[in-house]
């Protein structure tokens, strides 16, 4: 026989203290790891302020709109940081980021303008001669540590991602009945919408450099590869004629022929359902139809399943009218047969239109000779695969 050496509901007050103790252990880590990151990026940020933004403008080395395109909001980001400093030194985190995200603004135009920001100082330090020496100079303090400048234009977003990281941990371990929970679960959802905004300027950033390259690479300008809306998928190597190797400038490039409105083309496997060595996609638009071969399987299968999922994303929504749907007395066959299209919409065998982004468009480094779509062109190409392997390549975008 045993016994219970303390009453039940001691028990249960103690395991609930025991959880609570845990809360703020782990809390107490965080907040210690949040002003002492604080006080250090605040210092890194008045590096920048005072040796550069503030001295740049009195000695006029850079204009007044050069200067604002590099640093942009930095000085406003770095008040604004000085006065969540201050709260949290003192304990008072709910309160700080109930202050300081309201002043989001700053880091949006910081963040919105970075990938401009570094452009324009890579074009000052090549052309402006007093301002690279400028510049050495300052990062030769001994306050700046060896650190350059870029790297210190970057704290901004670094910082954000912090903020994302420890506050998450910081409202994890809050007791939901703490007046600081509600401040900081708005601060979590607010640094989330400017975490989110970082990585759309970087993947924005990211296609236009893609963009760039594909266009340099098309012999002559007729194509244009830029538009608004338009992103890269994926490349790879299909068949199709590249420029002659004779050609002593375009040898490495490709002609660009037709950019073509995926939102009105079709993409189909004309050979390569089964395990075998490549096959042929059909694609075809209202005035114009192509093929595209492949000589490897998997490279045929990743082609054809990223651009029936480009479709998915840019087909329209439809558009359902309430009111109608419910005045409708015989809704279980339209049901039925709507739920058995979805289903077969999913399938990935299944015949489905092709779109690569809005406004959706395919740039194609062609072989004109496959535009036609007779049975005999088809096994032509297929029993050719492999003699031309080696000459020919295509993209889409």
């Amino acid at each position: 026989m045993s016994f219970c050496p303390c009453p039940p509901d001691a028990l249960t007050g103690n395991s609930i203290q025991h959880q609570r103790d845990r809360w703020e252990r782990k809390r107490s880590v965080v907040a210690r790891e949040l002003v002492q990151t604080e006080q250090r990026y605040c210092q890194q940020l008045e590096l920048v302020t005072t040796y550069f933004v503030e001295i740049l403008k009195a000695k006029g080395t850079l204009k007044q709109d050069i200067r604002k395109s590099i640093f942009s909001s930095i000085k406003a980001i770095h008040s604004v940081n000085q006065s969540l400093l201050v709260h949290m030194e003192n304990g008072y985190f709910g309160q700080g980021f109930d202050q300081f995200c309201p002043q989001f603004h700053h880091y949006n135009i910081f963040v919105d303008n970075f990938y401009n920001a570094v452009k324009v100082l890579e074009l000052q330090l090549k052309k402006n001669k007093a301002f690279r020496g400028f510049k050495k100079l300052q990062e030769a303090r001994p306050e700046f540590n060896s650190q350059k400048l870029e790297v210190l234009l970057h704290l901004p977003i670094e910082r954000i991602d912090q903020y994302r990281r420890l506050l998450q941990e910081m409202t994890a371990n809050t007791c939901p009945d703490n007046p600081e929970f509600q401040q900081l679960s708005r601060a979590v959802a607010a640094v989330e919408l400017l975490h989110q905004r970082i990585q759309n300027n970087t993947r924005c950033h990211e296609n236009h450099l893609q963009l760039c390259r594909v266009q340099k690479l098309l012999k002559g300008r007729k194509t244009k590869v830029f538009a608004a809306g338009r992103w890269y998928i994926r490349e790879g190597w299909l068949k199709a004629k590249r420029c002659s190797t004779l050609d002593p400038t375009n040898s490495d490039k490709f002609t660009g022929q037709h950019a073509y409105p995926l939102q009105e083309c079709s993409v189909e496997k004309v050979f390569g359902h089964t395990k075998s060595k490549g096959g042929l996609l059909s694609l075809t638009f209202s005035r114009a139809k192509l093929l595209l071969m492949s000589s490897n399987q998997e490279d045929l299968n990743d082609w054809y399943q990223s651009l029936c999922s480009t479709i998915r994303k840019l087909e329209p929504k439809p558009i359902v009218d309430h009111q109608r749907a419910e005045s409708i007395q015989e809704p279980f066959s339209t049901t039925a047969e709507n739920h058995n299209a979805l289903k077969n919409s999913n399938n990935p065998n299944r015949k489905r239109n092709m779109v690569s982004n809005e406004p959706g468009e395919i740039v194609v480094r062609p072989a004109a000779n496959w535009e036609g779509s007779a049975p005999k062109r088809m096994k032509q190409a297929v029993s050719d695969q492999s003699a031309e392997s080696s000459t020919s390549s295509c993209v889409i975008l």
